[in-house]
């Protein structure tokens, strides 16, 4: 007998409430922050051929489905708490499913969260998250505190994800250990939730790398209403990336996109704090550049000469 919606639902995604008032069974979760604690609230959809490919393993698509919603809560410093899922399925695949719930609850168990509710329909293969996080009252890292003078800084490595779209595209060719990393890059990416966490009272302003760092440092200026300067040659890098062509490098950094890094503005002064908190993390973090004033956007080579870089990063409508 085929699997049906409420089957579906009651083997692969039940569990019971942990930290929820209510969970699922009924028509509203119950969440019940915190007293003196403010809710964060992210929800972030992946459609298949648009955020990843049909070959992509179902563990890693439950993972990556959860992490890119934990990297928002991450980006405003909060503590996350549960999840709701919308599910849209081609076909109760008993396989994909039992191997898609493995990845996420995975992930969600790390961090200690739980599904509280969702919905599930049959259509093209699509999901949607919404990640519920708290914060202290008025602490929550925001886009818009960066101020002239600041250090931006930036977690991890960049450009591994677009480098691995670019050998599904037959564009780059690289060997299989390489290939893998780049893959695991693209398919598994991991929140910093910890980090973002302990740059609360450093950070000045904080954002997740998403759609690649221009268009994202972009988003971070324009609320700030500053500009900046970026070193090229700071960008931390893989091994692997590094070994690229220079100019594949150079797009990979600037504009490749699902990274789910942290980038991050601090006082000169907070140097030894962003240090420490990143240590404190486990999560290396580079200097990429300066807080400048003015509204400009500007990418230095390491003699500090400006390149002919343009401004922007993905855009789901004109891409």
């Amino acid at each position: 007998m085929a699997l049906g919606e409420f089957e579906l639902i009651d083997r692969y995604f039940t569990r019971p409430a942990r930290r929820a008032v209510l969970g699922i069974g009924d028509d509203c979760a119950l969440l019940a922050p915190t007293p003196g604690m403010q809710l964060c609230v992210s929800s972030d959809m992946l459609v298949e051929g648009r955020h990843f490919l049909a070959t992509v393993a179902p563990q890693r698509l439950g993972h990556k489905a959860l992490a890119v919603n934990l990297s928002d809560l991450a980006a405003c410093g909060a503590e996350p708490l549960a999840f709701t899922l919308a599910l849209a399925l081609p076909r109760a695949d008993e396989a994909f499913l039992a191997g898609f719930a493995e990845g996420l609850f995975a992930l969600a168990d790390r961090h200690g969260i739980e599904l509280v509710g969702g919905d599930t329909t049959a259509g093209p293969l699509n999901l949607c998250i919404t990640a519920f996080g708290q914060v202290p009252a008025g602490t929550a890292l925001l886009r818009s505190g960066a101020r002239a003078g600041d250090e931006l800084w930036v977690s991890g490595t960049l450009g591994d994800a677009r480098a691995a779209l670019e050998c599904f595209r037959g564009t780059l060719a690289v060997d299989a250990a390489a290939f893998e990393q780049l893959r695991r890059a693209m398919e598994c990416p991991e929140p910093r939730v910890a980090l973002g966490r302990r740059l609360r009272g450093i950070a000045s302003s904080a954002i997740d790398l998403s759609d690649g760092l221009l268009g994202d440092l972009g988003h971070v200026l324009r609320r700030s209403g500053v500009g900046a300067r970026l070193r090229l040659d700071a960008l931390p890098r893989s091994a692997v990336l590094a070994a690229l062509a220079p100019p594949l490098q150079q797009e990979c950094l600037l504009r490749g996109g699902d990274d789910y890094e942290l980038l991050f503005s601090a006082p000169p002064s907070r140097r030894p704090d962003v240090l420490a908190a990143a240590r404190d993390a486990d999560v290396p973090v580079t200097c990429i550049g300066l807080v400048e004033a003015g509204a400009a956007l500007v990418v230095v080579d390491a003699a500090g000469q400006p390149l002919p870089v343009a401004a922007g990063g993905f855009d789901h409508f004109r891409t």
